[in-house]
């Protein structure tokens, strides 16, 4: 990486966080903790609204407008790919705003970059029959922070009726999930969005509750995944 690129690397990482490490930086742009430090002061002897020090950490100042984007040849194909598969694997809605995103992605770039995506290489399959118009009212709970009402067929064909509190979509590839808290259980749990037979999106909200937030989901994902590769490294030896 240019320093140039990585210079503004670093302004786009500070941006919107309360403090970040050096060491954090560092690691995220893999390189030297004393590079970091020389970038961040070449930043504000340059005018750069820094604050912080060496040991404590740092962060941008608010109000601070960063230029224009200018993207590479690399993160241009990997925005257009993403658009692509969003477009061919969401709910029509996200679907909409994918296709206009590649709209104006095109239409602004450079002739050269335009024939790039042209002939790109990846290509992303067309949608199979999946019931993706479920997952825009899901969505819309999720950001509403209201509870769903769930018809749901489990693994075993038993159909169940229960009350969540809808966390977070996850799309795995060739389905998608819910992660929810999940009233009945009084757990964490994650639903087929295919095996929905019926949802409704109650009136009543959920408040942000310590042990059952995204947070926390995603952080018994990563102990579950620590456990499992630690039963098979005792089964190894």
């Amino acid at each position: 990486m240019r320093r140039a690129d990585r210079l503004m690397q670093i302004l786009l990482l500070l941006r919107g966080r309360r403090c970040t490490t050096a060491q954090q930086l560092a690691e995220w742009l893999e390189v030297s903790d004393r590079t970091i430090y020389r970038d961040i002061r070449d930043l504000m002897s340059s005018g750069a609204p820094i604050d912080g020090e060496a040991g404590v950490g740092y962060r941008l100042r608010k109000g601070f407008e960063l230029p224009p984007l200018l993207f590479t040849p690399d993160e241009v194909r990997a925005l257009h790919l993403g658009a692509r598969m969003v477009a061919g694997w969401a709910d029509r809605e996200a679907r909409q705003a994918a296709q206009a995103a590649m709209t104006k992605l095109e239409t602004t770039l450079p002739t050269a970059l335009v024939q790039m995506l042209q002939a790109n290489p990846s290509y992303v399959a067309g949608q199979r029959p999946y019931p993706l118009e479920r997952l825009a009212p899901v969505r819309e709970a999720i950001l509403q922070r209201h509870k769903l009402l769930l018809s749901y067929v489990r693994e075993d064909g038993l159909l169940t009726e229960r009350v969540v509190w809808p966390l977070g979509l996850f799309f795995w590839g060739d389905r998608w999930t819910l992660a929810a808290w999940c009233e009945l259980r009084q757990a964490m749990r994650h639903f087929r969005i295919d095996r929905l037979q019926q949802w409704r999106v109650l009136e009543e909200g959920y408040p942000l509750q310590e042990g059952r937030t995204l947070q926390d989901y995603l952080r018994s994902l990563r102990e579950d995944h620590a456990r499992l590769i630690a039963d098979h490294e005792q089964v190894r030896h």
